[in-house]
């Protein structure tokens, strides 16, 4: 891959164009886990994880099985048939990314059960949740049907794994202005999710500063 492609996608995914801050996905968790540090971190691993697997599952079951004349289709159904001409994109692109998807989270969910389990409880619900996340739906999909450009393999994982750490910078930013906001003396109404949010939104403006590094 060409450094400078690589440096965009980089910077791209974690800073410019980062999911939550600029592509408002994933807020459920973000506002949900970042009370406490630990929590963040632990999320924004977890969610790198999978966002990083799944970029590559998905990307190899996009070209070889759900592309227009992907290789596997045209072996099965022959190079004449319909459905190897067409593929079966449109019809099983969401159901077959979500399956993976759920599958690896059941992978973390049962290591973190086991290796971590104060970081599993304190996870709670949001951790089966990731299924759900829009964040890593999005990814899947920028690295195959909805690409601006065609990415390489290389590309569309790399892709992912930085989608994966500025989920992870924005966690770990956010929980350390709750914890900080735990100390002061905010107004009752503003308590909990409302501040959260200005705060969030505040942070969105501040990401803004980086538009321009790269297109």
């Amino acid at each position: 891959m060409d450094l400078n492609r690589i440096f965009a996608i980089v910077i791209a995914n974690i800073l410019v164009h980062n999911f939550i801050l600029t592509r408002f996905l994933g807020l459920c968790p973000f506002i949900g886990v970042s009370k406490r540090t630990s929590s963040a971190f632990g999320m924004g691993m977890a969610v790198t994880f999978v966002m990083t697997m799944a970029s590559f599952i998905t990307y190899v079951l996009y070209a070889f099985v759900l592309k227009s004349g992907a290789p596997l289709l045209v072996w099965i159904a022959g190079a004449e048939s319909e459905l190897a001409t067409e593929g079966l994109e449109t019809a099983l692109r969401t159901v077959s990314y979500i399956l993976v998807i759920a599958a690896l989270v059941q992978l973390v969910e049962m290591f973190l059960r086991k290796t971590f389990p104060p970081l599993y409880r304190s996870l709670g619900i949001y951790l089966p949740l990731i299924t759900t996340n829009c964040a890593v739906m999005g990814v899947a999909l920028l690295n195959t049907t909805d690409a601006p450009e065609p990415l390489a393999m290389g590309e569309a994982v790399l892709q992912g794994f930085c989608a994966g750490l500025g989920f992870t910078l924005a966690m770990l930013l956010m929980s350390g202005i709750r914890e900080r906001l735990e100390l002061l003396d905010v107004p009752k109404p503003m308590r909990g999710v409302p501040i959260a949010f200005v705060c969030t939104g505040l942070m969105a403006l501040a990401f803004l500063g980086f538009n321009g590094m790269v297109r």
